[in-house]
């Protein structure tokens, strides 16, 4: 490795490794650090060479180094206090991963090495290490960017009202994908693969959303139970991908893989996780930001030895200082203007709002930066509306703009095909965009994201097949993920052969799915619902990186096939009937419930215990006649009489009738969802 660089003071932006043809600028951020060296790696990672940053210019230590090219290997090693009391917790003989690093050699393990203190000592973490964690620490890799050929390729660009999100995990859905190349799966030159790119254009889907892709770390605590950090929501590096995903180890094959995407008209989404990082509380490993920063980088607790933490991670970024906030949102503008990424879905998004007094406020530093943002502001905003914090539920208090999950649509929904008493009139908020929490300051149905279900929880075939999660295969002893799931198992806990049985969790499943892609709102479908997959009644499976989390699509069941083709007709029926995604919410008088006998509801009936609606919807073109029925029995259906017009069946989830036209009267099938459009 070579030993002499001509070193020059460099500049203190941008921040990062920043290659312009014939050497590096090396750039970082600390206010209370003392030095800063950078270290260069052989590309065996066995030679080191530490170099002091000559400059230290607004709080950022910088230097330029002559003949750096990309492919070069480097760390940090920063040195300041160790005085965990007062919040300082430097330790030089950490590696620290670059904030802006663009990629890294592998993926981030825990190991003792990384601890900034000596975990045996009894004063724990205000003990201090001198063990070298460099052999242990991924190397962040220098690369340029501008290397990449976009051509013509230019972002779908969908407009909201038209928008249905696939969420999926990029292994999950390819790894036991026959149809990808073995050495491809899991990666996102498998994600791009013809086959996969055209199944999700074929269902109708407008948006794949991706969870976390950003650099993440598996902890100590899954290591030691023979797990890793599937779902990877505890991020390292906010704009590296995670090196496992990289079949090529060049970063490019990201990029390919969007622009594949957009070529086909499908928007690429990011599940992007600022709230926290991995680097846990106070007896968590020093890998980037603690070691650089950590009164800065993280929200303090009124004693500053320990971590305000809202997130139930161990730490809480803290978005209220300008240099936390400027790295992500330096970081988004990378993925929105480098990757060509179409939105974010921000999970626990309330802790990145929340105050100087840790309190959420529409008015928050990072909400008001997003929206001033001219690349930011035409992106798709997804925000998860809630964390652990005090105040942390704020489902319809974002900003306008701002698209957000709504979990009042899973439970009301669950809760209806269910068979759950008094749930009718939250039914018919849901159904027609949540009116009650999105209709103020100019909101639109489509800031409502409807579920059922996520990656967080049951799948839909688990849903309608298990009471209680079985998450034994976590190690926790049952204890971890949600006890309030909303389900029912049709009378058998998991696997049957009982025919009643499958065929009532089957009609359910398909109603669900029915209403879901019915409802006005932006639909979100977990990527493998729509064939049914099962994760055996596991709720929680974020450590379970094989078959029990990745979709199997070697043996789809006779329903999930049934399922796959009914998610089509439905998204094709979305599509053809614009009311469906009228970008304004409805009237009362657009939007008319009934009774059976076919007369309007009116304010008493609500109150009675309804288990089966029917609505008509008005519009210029067409008119839609819906009936829900979530009774397990068959009921006569009269509908609205209009002498000059016709009825016609468009569909039954039941698949009890085929399509007609003429209709007056019908049985509706036990838990089944049917519509019909006036001709």
């Amino acid at each position: 490795m070579k030993k002499e660089y001509e070193i020059l003071d460099g500049l203190p932006y941008p921040l990062g490794a920043q290659f312009d043809g014939k050497g590096v600028n090396f750039a970082l951020y600390s206010s209370h650090a003392t030095r800063v060296q950078v270290c260069l790696f052989s590309k065996n990672q066995k030679g080191e060479v530490r170099i002091d940053l000559p400059q230290y210019t607004d709080e950022v230590f910088h230097g330029y180094i002559k003949g750096i090219k990309p492919g070069q290997l480097y760390g940090y090693r920063v040195y300041g206090p160790y005085e965990p009391e007062k919040g300082m917790r430097f330790n030089h003989h950490k590696l620290l991963i670059d904030p802006y690093a663009r990629q890294l050699t592998g993926a981030i393990m825990a190991d003792n090495a990384m601890l900034g203190y000596n975990p045996y000592s009894p004063m724990k973490d205000l003990s201090f290490s001198r063990i070298n964690s460099a052999p242990y620490v991924p190397k962040c890799i220098v690369v340029d960017d501008r290397d990449f050929n976009w051509g013509a390729v230019e972002k779908p660009k969908t407009a909201w009202d038209d928008v249905v999100v696939y969420e999926t995990h990029l292994k999950g859905f390819t790894a036991r994908n026959p149809d990808i190349d073995l050495e491809l799966r899991g990666t996102f030159a498998g994600m791009s693969a013809k086959s996969a790119v055209d199944y999700i254009k074929s269902l109708g889907i407008s948006s794949v959303e991706l969870l976390p892709v950003a650099s993440f770390m598996t902890s100590g605590f899954l290591q030691e139970k023979g797990l890793t950090n599937y779902w990877g929501y505890d991020p390292i590096g906010f704009m590296a991908p995670h090196a496992p995903y990289l079949s090529s180890q060049k970063i490019n094959e990201m990029k390919q893989m969007v622009r594949i995407f957009h070529e086909a008209g499908v928007e690429v989404i990011l599940d992007v996780v600022y709230n926290h990082t991995g680097e846990g509380n106070e007896m968590g490993q020093t890998l980037c930001y603690r070691g650089i920063d950590n009164t800065v980088y993280y929200r303090m607790n009124q004693n500053p030895r320990y971590y305000d933490d809202t997130t139930g991670c161990g730490n809480s970024f803290n978005l209220g200082h300008p240099r936390a906030l400027q790295l992500v949102m330096d970081s988004l503008r990378y993925w929105a203007d480098c990757v060509q990424i179409d939105g974010f879905r921000f999970d626990l998004a309330t802790t990145l709002a929340r105050d100087d007094n840790n309190q959420y406020t529409v008015n928050s530093d990072f909400l008001a930066t997003v929206q001033q943002d001219p690349t930011l502001q035409r992106l798709k905003l997804i925000a998860e509306p809630w964390d652990l914090g005090y105040g942390g539920y704020q489902v319809g208090s974002f900003r306008p703009g701002w698209a957000e999950w709504n979990d009042k649509f899973r439970d009301t929904m669950r809760r209806f095909w269910k068979g759950d008493q008094g749930v009718a009139g939250d039914f018919a908020y849901r159904l027609s965009g949540s009116a009650d929490v999105y209709r103020h300051k100019g909101r639109r149905p489509w800031e409502s994201v409807n579920f059922i279900t996520a990656h967080d929880g049951f799948s839909l075939a688990d849903l309608v097949s298990y009471n209680h999660k079985h998450n034994l295969a976590n190690g926790e002893d049952n204890r971890d993920g949600s006890d309030s799931n909303n389900s029912w198992n049709s009378g058998v806990e998991g696997n049957t052969d009982d025919p009643n049985i499958l065929r009532n969790r089957e009609l359910r499943a398909r109603a669900l799915m029915a209403t879901l892609l019915l409802s006005f709102g932006t639909p979100m479908i977990q990527g493998g619902d729509e064939i049914l997959t099962t994760r055996q009644g596991n709720n929680n499976t974020y450590a379970q990186d094989n078959n029990l989390s990745w979709i199997d699509w070697r043996h789809i069941s006779d329903q999930g096939k049934r399922m796959q083709a009914l998610t089509k007709k439905l998204l094709k029926i979305r599509r053809t009937y614009t009311v469906l995604t009228e970008p304004d919410f409805l009237s009362h008088t657009d939007l008319i419930w009934y009774k059976p006998d076919g007369r309007p509801m009116n304010s008493e009936d609500w109150a009675y215990f309804v288990r089966a609606l029917s609505c008509m919807i008005l519009s210029e073109n067409n008119n839609l006649f819906f009936i829900f029925n979530a009774f397990n029995e068959d009921i006569k259906w009269s509908l609205p009489i209009d002498q000059k017009q016709k009825w016609k069946l468009i569909l039954d989830t039941s698949e009890t009738y085929r399509e007609q036209t003429d209709i007056k009267m019908i049985e509706a099938p036990a838990w089944s969802v049917l519509v019909f459009e006036q001709e």
